[in-house]
């Protein structure tokens, strides 16, 4: 178990590490045994991220010209759902080089834009230069002068991926084996950042040219029934809509469409780009604001601050009748804020809804994209 901890949010949390320095760690462990003919118990390995680890071998095993054997992962205090499964490594002897692929549990993938081409096993390029150089120290300390081919597999991998994002992202059959740093941050911002650039270069790949964004399943779920094919071409952000942005910028999209429910992006309202709770709120302070600018009685706006959610807000504002003016007011709020973001660089523009509702507004360039966005992805 890796004894190392970052402070988030008040509290110590325990890293962990990915699947590629198990993956690195096992195969280290089978070529040593593969060579020399016993496996060791343990292995140490060095990270790109400069941590050292020690990692347990298990599950051994060794035959007629192979050795495999397995490392536990361990994401530390990171809710990640691999965390616990055997990763495992075969080695064999070829006559040169390093031959990395994959087997049972690791997944193919089938889009463009990723890691790895289609068709590839999904073992990344970072776990790939891991696992080369583990075996190549090896290779060194018996005075090996041939190859290896490296068998990656994790039988559980096939279950597992069904409760991750890799059906999503182009990668079918298993899970990815990841990691640019070989240790594992507990709830990585970067990590999901990283996740959202994946996404975004797969759809850059597909040739979109405007793209959408929307924070997560409610946005997917209205994208299904308002602009068809959207759903399937979004991209996911979480609460990193600031990042998306930029992220979108960066990897020469023409123009992006945010679609929200107003519960996440009623905080743009403020200028907000990071919608998690714990990075801001303001939720109600935008609303009463556009609702005193469209005229809403004092009595409704001091209800509105009392309220946990925006559609009892919402609600409150309908009553007054002035829904329209509001949402016209807090649509000018979120372009200008969008804007600033884009700095003239993009097209930008968002659609918020609500469950009760439907769609509650769209900010002025939003008008124009949902235009594009729909022959676009109509015709694709």
């Amino acid at each position: 178990m890796l004894d190392e901890y970052v402070s988030k949010g008040g509290q110590r949390l325990r890293l962990g590490y990915t699947t590629g320095s198990c993956a690195a760690g096992a195969a280290k462990a089978a070529a040593q045994a593969l060579l020399g003919g016993e496996f060791p118990e343990r292995v140490t390995l060095m990270t790109p991220k400069g941590i050292g680890l020690e990692l347990e071998i298990l599950d051994k095993k060794s035959g007629e010209g192979f050795a495999s054997c397995a490392v536990k992962k361990d994401g530390g205090d990171d809710p990640d759902v691999t965390s616990g499964i055997l990763v495992y490594a075969r080695a064999e002897k070829i006559s040169s080089g390093v031959d990395i692929v994959g087997g049972e549990g690791i997944g193919i993938v089938t889009k463009a834009g990723l890691d790895r081409p289609v068709g590839d096993y999904a073992i990344n390029t970072v776990p790939r230069k891991m696992i080369n150089a583990a075996v190549t120290e090896i290779a060194e300390l018996y005075e090996y002068k041939g190859g290896f081919r490296i068998t990656v597999f994790a039988p559980e991998g096939v279950e597992i991926a069904k409760k991750t994002y890799n059906p999503r992202m182009g990668i079918e059959g298993g899970i990815s084996i990841i990691g640019t740093s070989g240790i594992v941050e507990p709830m990585s911002t970067a990590a999901l950042i990283d996740t959202i650039r994946a996404e975004g270069n797969m759809r850059k790949a597909e040739g979109i040219k405007n793209l959408v964004i929307t924070p997560g399943n409610y946005g997917e779920s209205f994208l299904s029934a308002y602009i068809h094919g959207a759903a399937e071409k979004c991209v996911k952000c979480s609460n990193f809509i600031g990042e998306a942005v930029d992220i979108a910028m960066e990897l020469g999209f023409e123009s992006v469409l945010i679609v929200g429910h107003m519960g996440k992006l009623v905080k743009l309202g403020a200028g907000i780009m990071n919608t998690h709770s714990a990075a801001a709120d303001g939720r109600m302070e935008v609303l009463v604001t556009c609702g005193l600018l469209a005229g809403c009685d004092r009595e409704a706006l001091i209800d509105i601050t009392k309220c946990a959610v925006t559609d009892g807000a919402i609600d409150i504002i309908k009553k007054e009748g002035k829904l329209e003016e509001t949402m016209n007011i807090f649509c000018g709020r979120v372009q200008y804020y969008l804007d600033a973001r884009a700095k003239g660089r993009i097209k930008i523009g968002a659609l918020i809804f609500s469950n009760a509702y439907g769609v509650l507004g769209v900010t002025e360039e939003g008008q124009r994209l949902i235009r594009v966005i729909s022959e676009e992805y109509g015709n694709g």
